[in-house]
């Protein structure tokens, strides 16, 4: 492969640092955060359609629990082909074919007649959405100006909740309005991803990306529309620097030159790709430098999964279990899910002033504390304040991890590390529906919860073995 050398890869990086945050790091964000609430909104959306079709068609719980892991399965598959493909093909033309995939079989699930053909398209739903997720917030990450790339992640994953809240809003008022109600929610689904697929193609392919395949005319080009959108001019000279990254993390980074760095670049010292191949990227994550990093994200992300979609999936049909109404216990998990807002933005302010270590840690905590006083109240009012708790510090949590995944690794593994991270945290959200039966039946929602903090928690401890680069520049080997 032809490199870009390292002056011009260090001055690209450099630029897009320095760059203040202008209308088309807005179109970046919004285009990529659409693709985000498309899959927010499907999950959601299976959550109430299996409480309905477990009335309509009397699927039981082991059913109910197949028809939410099958997608999950797919999303697993697509969170670790996606990455290796974005980081191979471009992180712009990956998005795109994901969002097609995941409109045509949401569109098609509105037409099936029986739950085979259904786990079938969940599959396929579960592949697009799957592949979308990490490879969005690398390419977010790789515009973002490194003094506020966590709190735009942060922003970015913030879409999962206009997302889920959409889909709360088609569950409380599409789904139990008719016995099609179901089929009009898929439907639904189906449309913006039309409209998600024209913006993500009038978006720009990452600089950092093109700039490691070589393709520095094209890199530059991008960069220099993003400062004439800024009104800045590009540098002439040696261009800012951005922060070195913070004291503690200072013997965790990498020992190459980072992009950003104050050390002065040299042509005759390249700073090469760690891995230019899909089997260099993939031993890369286990190499002596990412090894630690790769184990621990790997148990947060499996952690968080298990306990985030075992709770959410299950909420509406635990409410019903519990003796709420269809149509009540939608509107409790409606009124739970906007607390998923204000956890985000609480989350986007402290990541860049805790850092991501200590946000993410402190999120998972409440999340812990949250799941055992849900799983343990019954009065109306107990239900709705703990579950609006679970969601708040839950979904915090969640914006964290998306912030400090991809910064993690550098350009040329960065998509194949977070999609792998994501990949493993799917398997965790197809055991959890399955499972979840097992544990009510076994203790109810006492000991279900329970579990889901024990998760938790092991999920905030393992957030410490992380590299925590706020205000850093991104690696681009």
């Amino acid at each position: 492969m032809n490199g870009t050398s390292t002056v011009e890869r260090r001055s690209l990086a450099q630029r897009l640092d320095a760059l203040p945050f202008t209308r088309k790091h807005g179109r970046v964000l919004g285009g990529s955060g659409i693709g985000w609430a498309l899959d927010a909104m499907d999950v959601g959306l299976i959550s109430f359609i299996i409480a309905a079709l477990a009335q309509q068609w009397g699927i039981d719980k082991g059913q109910s629990g197949l028809i939410a892991s099958v997608g999950f399965a797919g999303m697993a598959v697509g969170a670790s082909l996606g990455g290796l493909l974005a980081d191979r093909f471009g992180r712009r033309q990956v998005f795109a074919v994901t969002l097609l995939v995941y409109g045509v079989a949401t569109g098609a699930s509105a037409l099936v007649g029986g739950v085979g053909l259904l786990l079938v398209l969940r599959f396929f739903v579960g592949l697009g959405l799957g592949a979308e997720l990490p490879v969005a917030s690398t390419y977010v990450s790789e515009f973002a100006p490194a003094r506020i790339r966590g709190r735009l992640i942060v922003i970015l994953e913030a879409f999962w909740a206009v997302g889920w809240t959409a889909a709360a809003v088609i569950g409380y008022f599409v789904v139990p309005a008719s016995e099609h109600g179901w089929r009009w929610a898929f439907a639904l689904g189906a449309i913006p991803a039309v409209y998600a697929l024209v913006v993500r193609w009038g978006l720009p392919e990452s600089p950092r990306w093109l700039a490691g395949r070589g393709r520095a005319e094209q890199a530059e080009a991008i960069v220099a529309s993003f400062e004439a959108a800024g009104s800045r001019r590009a540098p002439s000279a040696a261009p800012a620097t951005a922060p070195a990254p913070d004291a503690p993390d200072a013997p965790d980074a990498p020992a190459a030159p980072v992009a950003g760095a104050h050390a002065p670049a040299s042509p005759s010292a390249p700073a090469a790709p760690v891995a230019v191949t899909t089997g260099g990227r993939l031993a890369a994550l286990w190499s002596a430098e990412f090894r630690g990093r790769t184990l621990s994200i790997w148990v947060v992300w499996f952690c968080v999964n298990f306990a985030y979609y075992g709770a959410f999936i299950w909420i509406p049909s635990i409410l019903v279990d519990a003796g709420f109404s269809l149509v009540r216990s939608f509107g409790f998990t409606l009124v739970i899910t906007l607390a998923q807002l204000p956890g985000y933005a609480v989350a986007a302010w402290l990541i860049e002033v805790w850092g991501r270590r200590l946000t993410l840690s402190v999120f998972l905590v409440g999340s812990a504390a949250s799941a055992i006083v849900f799983g343990t109240v019954h009065t109306e009012s107990a239900i709705i304040a703990s579950g609006m708790a679970l969601s708040f510090f839950n979904l915090g949590a969640w914006g964290a991890l998306y912030a400090v995944t991809p910064e993690i690794y550098p350009t040329s593994s960065r998509a194949t590390g977070a999609g792998w991270a994501a990949g493993v945290g799917r398997i965790a959200s197809i055991a959890a529906p399955l499972l979840v039966p097992v544990l009510l039946a076994a203790g109810g929602p006492g000991l279900t919860f329970t579990v889901f903090a024990v998760f938790f928690i092991v999920a905030a401890g393992a957030a410490w073995g992380l590299v925590d680069r706020r205000g850093a520049a991104l690696d681009d080997r």
